[in-house]
């Protein structure tokens, strides 16, 4: 038993590592379009081939690619992270313990609504925004729990200016968290300020029904 959390461990890590180093290079990519695509070809391929794919056997077998639409520039957005007030919200994981967020801010997304920015204020640190929008848990949408934009905890982390307090947020790389395709995940979802009342139709779509 030992032998195998070992060698899941080191599975998990290297999904980690090869997460890190595809943000790292769609963050150097020539284009928003250019590290679109080559974010889609590597998350199909870590959902296919990874060990620590979140994807069940049967999944596997039928899986053709995640349902991600073409690239739309008017979801991009570099936006100053303003001030909130204090917030904070602890979750439950499986392997991790209770796993505790601070709110540090919010941002404003024009024609869209508001999202909390939270901060994991265990070891490693790390920037926190979920997003749940109006398509969540419908035929074709998105999924019911929400979608990650940013978790740089885990190397998904689209660029921020720390001088002028700007972070990245580009809704065509949201992104389904592990618990979509695999119950025996616990992912934290999408708080109370983290729900936008309109439709978000690009990013990672969700085939199944919730």
């Amino acid at each position: 038993m030992t032998t195998q959390n070992a060698r899941t461990a080191l599975e998990v890590a290297d999904w980690r590592r090869r997460v890190f180093s595809l943000y790292a290079a769609i963050r150097e990519a020539d284009s928003p379009e250019e590290a679109h695509e080559l974010w889609r070809i590597e998350r199909d391929e870590l959902l296919l081939r990874h060990p620590a794919t979140p994807l069940l056997p049967d999944d596997r077998v039928l899986f053709e690619g995640a349902p991600i639409p073409s690239y739309d520039p008017e979801w991009r957005f570099e936006l100053p992270i303003l001030d909130a007030e204090p917030g904070g919200f602890e979750f439950a994981t499986g392997t991790d313990g209770v796993v505790p967020f601070e709110r540090i801010g919010l941002v404003e997304i024009p024609g869209v609504g508001s999202l909390d920015v939270w901060r994991l204020t265990t070891y490693g640190g790390g920037l926190f925004v979920p997003v749940r929008d109006a398509l969540a848990g419908t035929p074709g949408g998105t999924y019911g729990g929400g979608r990650y934009l940013l978790d740089t905890i885990k190397g998904a982390d689209l660029g921020s200016d720390a001088e002028r307090g700007t972070v990245v947020l580009d809704f065509n790389f949201a992104y389904n968290p592990s618990c979509a395709y695999d119950p025996a995940w616990a992912c934290p979802l999408a708080q109370p300020g983290n729900v936008l009342p309109v439709a978000v139709p690009v990013g990672e779509l969700y085939a199944g029904g919730v």
